[in-house]
Order: structure tokens, then sequence, then C-alpha cells
């Protein structure tokens, strides 16, 4: 668990770009951005540099599907609540995901067992159209994160021991830099200050490297 509560402090500036274009946000839209992507830049935060000096390259590889529902009033993003009790990122807002394992083939078999694990959520109803950058955590880890489209019905069933509550947002919400907060701590050394982004969405306090994840996918998209 953070040794800091995100939710009490102060916002210090909201990015503020435009939403991403209504045009922009279906499933066969987002199939050719992934299938041919525009030349962009992933957003390196102070916190990413920092982490990759620290870590010397010794990160733990992991991988996260990042599951975008196709539903009839509009795109969503499927979320899980982590448990209060969980040595990493207790009570915290995740996409479904975890530690590659020796037999995983690939970042994308990573994700996909993982997500069938922690919500019950079978690879049959992923349809997966591509991965964005990996991104480095302050926990220590390499996470690549892989998108897939999943078509209603579906169901899920949560792991009780790791999550909490699965729910849904609207990806309309997520892609637009109106709703990208920046926050700061000042932590012990060697830490020091570190920024963060949080999207906070009615009773759910999105940030961290789940924010972060989110704010490179509104890159990816507007390019």
């Amino acid at each position: 668990m953070a040794s800091f509560d995100p939710v009490n402090l102060p916002v210090d500036a909201v990015a503020g770009e435009g939403a991403l274009d209504a045009a922009r946000l279906n499933a066969d839209w987002l199939r050719r951005r992934f299938a041919d992507p525009p030349r962009w830049e992933p957003e390196h935060s102070g916190d990413q540099l920092a982490r990759l000096a620290e870590s010397k390259g010794r990160f733990r590889l992991a991988s996260v599907l990042i599951p975008i529902v196709l539903r009839p009033e509009g795109l969503t993003v499927l979320f899980t609540q982590r448990t209060a009790d969980l040595k990493d990122h207790a009570g915290q807002i995740s996409f479904p995901g975890g530690r590659r394992e020796d037999y995983d083939s690939s970042a994308i078999e990573t994700a996909l067992r993982e997500t069938e694990e922690e919500i019950g959520l079978g690879r049959a109803h992923v349809e997966v159209i591509g991965s964005l950058p990996d991104y480095f955590t302050g926990t220590g880890y390499r996470v690549t994160p892989v998108a897939g489209l999943i078509a209603p019905p579906f169901e899920t069933v949560p792991e009780s021991r790791e999550v909490a509550e699965i729910f849904e947002v609207p990806l309309s919400f997520l892609m637009d830099g109106v709703n990208h907060q920046r926050r700061s701590v000042d932590l012990p050394q060697p830490a020091g200050r570190r920024s963060f982004y949080t999207m906070p969405y009615q009773r759910y306090f999105i940030w961290g490297a789940t924010a972060g994840m989110l704010r490179n996918l509104f890159h990816f998209l507007r390019t």
C-alpha cells in the first residue's frame, strides 16, 4: 500500500488537452490505429526516468490487459479494484494482469492468462489488437500494456484473494485531457518528490501506473 493517500493531495495541474474525437472511439478505428501505428513518443515523466536510472535494468517483467468493452452505448474500459491486503498496490484501481512466468510464451500470453485467473474472462472473448510501450512502476515492474477488444455478452468472476471489484469507465471520459490531473508528494530520500497522474471517476480513484498507461493510450490515439 502507498505510504500516502493520493486522494487528499492537492491537484497541481490539469493536462487539459481536448477530448479524443468521437470518430476515433469505435472498434474499427482502434483496430486500424494499432495495425498501422503513427510515429509518436510515450510520455516519460520524471518518475519514469528516475525509476529507469535507479533500477539499473533490474525490472521484473509483467503484462496487463487494457480491456476495451464494446458496449452499444459507447466503448468502456474494464478495471479491477484490488483487495486491501495485497503486498503491492493494495486497494488500487488496476488493469487485470500480473507478473510474467517462465512458461509464458509472450507478453500477450501473460496478459491473457492473468486476466483469466483474476477476473475469469476467457481468452476466447479477447480480440488482441496491439500493445503500448512498456511502463516502469515504482514497485520494480516493467509492464507491457496489451490492448484487447471485448464483445458482450461475457461473464467475469473476481478472484477473491486479489480482486475486490470489477467495474467499467467510459473510454470517452478517459480519453479527455480535462480529466487528467497531476498531483505530487514529497517522499523520504532517496525517492524525493514524485509526481503522477490521477483520473477520478465517480467513487473510483484511478492513479499511478494505471493512469500513466491510460495517458500513453491517450497520446497514441490522438496523434
